[in-house]
């Protein structure tokens, strides 16, 4: 892959000049290297990558909890297909059903029609989950996935009910997830973004982790961390910070090294820019 960092505000006086850091796929790469690597998609023809404090869990590790199998038990009633997206019919009711739903979740036209019609027609979904009332037959959720081969599932949206009597549908919907990817031998699968704690339900997996920019971990007690420290204005860069340091990568600075995925790969020095171009 190749990685473009884009300038953010800076602040001089604390010699923070932060970058959003951005994946481009190269010849022989599939999206499951860059997930693999702390990306998600950042546009719809996944020919972009952003890096991402993201959650996914580890399949292999995953079992039903107590508290897993009590929101499953709240969905017994409900059917989970599994169907490709060149196979799943994105008629007019359904459209107006996922914008309704966005609009109530994200705030009217966060998600516009365009941006919906988009999602629909583009290799970021490459399947559906799609979740029915065995009593009544009735369509009561869908989520859209990208999966690859047995590397990845990923759990990019989901659209259902608000007002269905089944008032954790959301969870039940994720946990069925969850545990069907599992029994089908994923390796992983990926549930997105956690930037506040309104997003540690993604964290009640067994097998949970997440990207904390150089390294995929296990230690929820970090995450926890990192969503408090973003309360606050911080004053320096977090691999700088010694409380930071201290608690959860006491080997310091070699440790970080190590544990990072990223490095240049010998002989490949990075190539001069075009003078034409400086």
């Amino acid at each position: 892959m190749k990685l473009l960092f884009s300038e953010q505000n800076s602040q001089y006086g604390s010699y923070r000049f932060p970058y959003a850091v951005w994946a481009v796929p190269e010849p022989g790469e599939t999206p499951a290297d860059l997930f693999q690597a702390g990306f998600l998609p950042s546009s719809h023809q996944m020919d972009r990558f952003y890096l991402c404090r993201q959650i996914r869990i580890h399949l292999e590790q995953f079992e039903l909890s107590s508290e897993n199998r009590r929101i499953l038990r709240k969905g017994q009633s409900f059917n989970v297909e599994l169907v490709p997206r060149d196979k799943f019919e994105y008629t007019p009711a359904r459209r107006q059903f996922f914008k309704a739903y966005a609009d109530a979740k994200f705030g009217p036209e966060v998600m516009s029609l365009d941006r919906l019609d988009s999602l629909f027609a583009h290799p970021v979904i490459s399947h559906l989950l799609i979740y029915t009332d065995s009593q009544t037959g009735a369509e009561v959720g869908v989520a859209a996935l990208y999966l690859e081969a047995n590397s990845l599932a990923y759990y990019y949206y989901a659209f259902y009910d608000w007002q269905h009597p089944v008032r954790s549908l959301g969870m039940f919907m994720m946990t069925a997830a969850v545990e069907l990817f599992a029994g089908r031998g994923c390796r992983h699968i990926y549930l997105g973004t956690c930037y506040s704690e309104g997003a540690l339900y993604k964290t009640q997996f067994a097998g949970a982790e997440f990207f904390n920019g150089f390294r995929w971990s296990q230690n929820l007690a970090e995450l926890k961390y990192l969503l408090q420290r973003d309360q606050a204005p911080a004053q320096q860069h977090l691999l700088e910070t010694d409380a930071y340091r201290a608690a959860f990568c006491p080997g310091g600075l070699a440790e970080m090294a190590a544990a990072s995925a990223f490095q240049m790969q010998p002989g490949k020095p990075a190539r001069r820019p075009d003078s034409s171009l400086v």
